[in-house]
């Protein structure tokens, strides 16, 4: 670099410093500048040899992370310095954790290691690395849930500034971006920072689809801006009459959330009714907090109809996260749906900050708070070692994603559980001694099974029994993450004790065979019996389900079964010599895999059904082979974010010599000969092959579902938009 580009680059640096100490949602003293400024020199100092891959300093990041931290998330100055330093002890080996510790004390010291280690976490082929390192990042809020935010905010940063890595790349951090940190950002209640990585996530995963949305949404501002305008207007005389302090805002709903309605409901962007919010947000005192809001709802209805089964009153029973606010969804100008949130400023704070927000309000008398709790019980679900990786993630997902529900104990005690929670998931939540006991339930005072899905408002009572012990179908009944886990542990612990007498018994049986027990014996035996673990194997061998017989088979099939299992992973078809390259091309080869394009077997599939013309890609599994899924598969994340180095390049070369089953679904108003100008479309005018007809109609409203056998994605897009063109035809959508 010349003399000049680097006076220029360090005046870019010093100016994205002093932007830092201005936008710090704290009010920083003296000593905490002072900290800042130090941390800010040590950062420089040692990044001062180190570019990031699109060629600026590397320093720019951890002060940009830093601005994260300091003013979407709103933490301290102890939390900017240790943001600045996040990638110090990793990057340069001049500095130890010693160096800073006797530098910034002992709580900057230690969110710095605790970031330091989720960053050295190292990659382990035999399990999930993204779940197995998630678990692990997980166990540094037990030392500080600031390492936690911290790193959520180095994740978005680096979302934000992704374009100049390689694709492959690009789909596996936004894969891992929407498997974990968006969830985790939604739990810790950052909502903006989540609403933001959700979105970074999908215009990487899914650009075509993210720059469609985008646009739209971009051409319908001015229209939304009136609208919202129109919306005030109407109640601006109401609320000034009542004295209440406010402010009306329209916030437009996120790109990723438009899609996920547009998925979920089988509509187009067009279709989706709410994709914008009406905001209002008043000034009140802590005590008039919820009496105003009430006010101002009353207003709102006064004016526009609400609909009554969209009312979520999160003031009265604040979600898990910490969030409070009362949203209603009304009739508003054009007769268009409206969702209308209302918030006082601290509750708004709190919806943007989060943590910080939530601490900053915090009574010093208030018992419970919801983090500190929702941390205790993350404690507890990170104490079973045992438990699948990929499982907890997903469980711990599913968990947070999910609505709420509020029940009753027989106390009158108010409980918070995910949507779809069972009795058992209620017993487990008091503690996991009632769980483990529990021999029935009763729900509003009448014996309920234990698969029972509570609804809001219940009351329900747990009958426990010293006899009683979890069994294999607790894990049918039980969605928590608490509760799986605990039956889990529970189980494990029972099927070790068998597999133990298990393994000896397996032991003598080889003998018999002539064959050593040994790690590769047993290796065999797993995938000859096609198990996942040797805990499996012994487990069976103890319970009786692998006998003498079965044994004897694999000792007779032993010298070449580790041959036929690798070669039962990737297989070239044969090619005869005589053939024409082209011909073989055209005729047999749909997919080709990798760089190389090579001609490999594999099976569709069906959780998501491909057919040609999809975006898909190669999996390849432990017995299967290669699995091929769509892009947008529901497995997709969770494929691409724990296992990327078994994730295959695909794509299709020709389709034309093979024939695919899709299935569609139709619903509309019914009229006399649908049924005929359906099946005229679909066997006259477009010449495809109806492999089954199944229809449904209840008063005048019909749906049905058609089976048909097509050659690619284009004839069968053509297909349902022929079908879309009959009169009182009103969805058509591929299952």
């Amino acid at each position: 670099m010349t003399e000049a580009a680097i006076e220029q680059e360090n005046a870019a640096i010093a100016k994205a410093y002093k932007e830092l100490l201005k936008v710090s949602y704290q009010t920083l003293t003296k000593d905490d500048k002072k900290l800042i400024r130090q941390a800010f020199e040590v950062a420089v100092d040692a990044h001062k040899e180190q570019r990031r891959k699109s060629g600026e300093a590397y320093i720019f990041h951890p002060i940009a992370v830093a601005k994260i931290v300091a003013q979407e998330i709103g933490l301290d100055a102890t939390s900017i310095a240790a943001a600045l330093l996040h990638d110090v002890v990793e990057d340069n080996p001049n500095y130890t954790l010693d160096d800073i510790e006797s530098l910034f004390g002992e709580t900057v010291a230690r969110i710095v290691d605790g970031l330091t280690k989720i960053s050295s976490l190292k990659k382990d082929m035999d399990v999930s690395l993204q779940a197995e390192n998630f678990r692990k990042m997980l166990l540094t809020l037990n030392d500080d849930v600031r390492v936690i935010i911290i790193k959520i905010a180095d994740r978005l940063h680096n979302m934000q500034t992704m374009d100049s890595m390689r694709p492959d790349k690009q789909i596996k951090i936004a894969s891992e971006t929407l498997y974990i940190y968006a969830p985790l950002a939604h739990r810790i209640g950052l909502y903006n920072i989540k609403t933001e990585l959700e979105d970074l996530g999908l215009k990487y995963t899914q650009p075509n689809v993210y720059n469609d949305i985008f646009k739209k949404i971009k051409a319908s501002k001015e229209e939304q801006d009136e609208y919202i305008k129109a919306f005030s207007k109407v109640i601006k005389d109401s609320l000034d009459a009542e004295g209440v302090d406010y402010e009306i805002k329209g916030r437009p709903k996120s790109i990723f959330s438009i899609h996920r309605k547009m998925m979920k409901q089988g509509v187009t962007f067009e279709e989706v009714y709410d994709k914008f919010a009406v905001r209002i947000i008043y000034a009140s005192d802590v005590a008039s907090e919820k009496f105003i809001a009430w006010k101002i709802y009353s207003i709102v209805t006064d004016h526009f109809t609400p609909n009554p089964i969209r009312l979520r009153d999160w003031i009265s029973s604040p979600k898990s996260t910490g969030y409070e606010a009362l949203h209603i969804t009304v009739v508003g100008p054009n007769s268009n749906w409206v969702e209308v949130q209302i918030r006082s400023e601290r509750m708004n704070e709190i919806a943007e900050k989060g943590y910080a927000a939530h601490y900053k309000y915090k009574n010093t008398d208030e018992k419970d708070d919801s983090l500190d709790l929702w941390i205790n019980r993350l404690q507890e679900a990170l104490e079973n070692n045992e438990a699948n990786a990929v499982d907890f993630v997903e469980q711990f997902k599913l968990n947070l994603y999910s609505k709420e529900i509020f029940v009753f104990s027989p106390k009158g005690d108010l409980k918070s559980l995910p949507k779809g929670a069972t009795p058992l998931d209620f017993a487990f939540s008091i503690h996991t001694e009632v769980g483990m006991k529990t021999r029935g339930a009763k729900v509003n005072g009448k014996l309920v099974p234990l698969s029972q899905e509570l609804e809001s408002g219940d009351r329900v009572e747990i009958l426990t029994s010293d006899n009683a012990k979890p069994n294999t179908n607790w894990l049918d009944y039980a969605t928590t993450a608490r509760a799986r886990s605990k039956i889990k542990s529970y189980l494990n612990a029972d099927k070790k004790e068998m597999a133990a007498e298990g393994k000896e018994l397996l032991r003598r049986k080889l003998k018999q065979l002539k064959i050593t027990l040994n790690e590769a014996s047993v290796n065999e035996m797993v995938n000859h019996f096609k198990l996942k673990t040797s805990l499996d194997l012994f487990y069976r061998v103890g319970i009786g389900t692998i006998d003498n017989t079965m044994l004897k088979g694999y000792a007779s099939s032993r010298s070449n079964a580790l041959m036929s299992f690798i070669k039962s992973k990737i297989r070239k078809p044969e090619v005869p010599k005589d053939v024409d390259k082209d011909e073989i091309t055209s005729k047999y080869d749909m997919l080709v895999f990798g760089k190389e394009e090579e001609h490999l077997d594999y099976t569709l599939a069906q959780c998501c059904n491909p057919i040609p013309g999809d975006k898909v890609f190669g999996f390849l599994t432990i017995n299967d082979g290669i699995k091929v899924h769509k892009k947008n598969c529901p497995n997709a994340l969770s494929l691409q974010s724990n296992y990327a180095y078994r994730i295959m390049q695909a794509k299709w070369i020709d389709s034309s010599q093979q024939e695919y089953t899709s299935q569609i679904t139709l619903s509309g108003l019914d009229n006399l000969g649908l049924v005929n100008e359906v099946t005229k479309v679909i066997s006259s005018n477009m010449h495809v092959n109806m492999k089954s007809l199944n229809f449904s109609s209840d008063d005048g409203i019909f749906n049905g579902k058609i089976t048909v056998v097509v050659k690619n994605k284009t004839m069968l897009k053509k297909l349902m938009d022929n079908l879309k063109k009959i009169n009182g035809i009103d969805k058509v959508t591929r299952v």
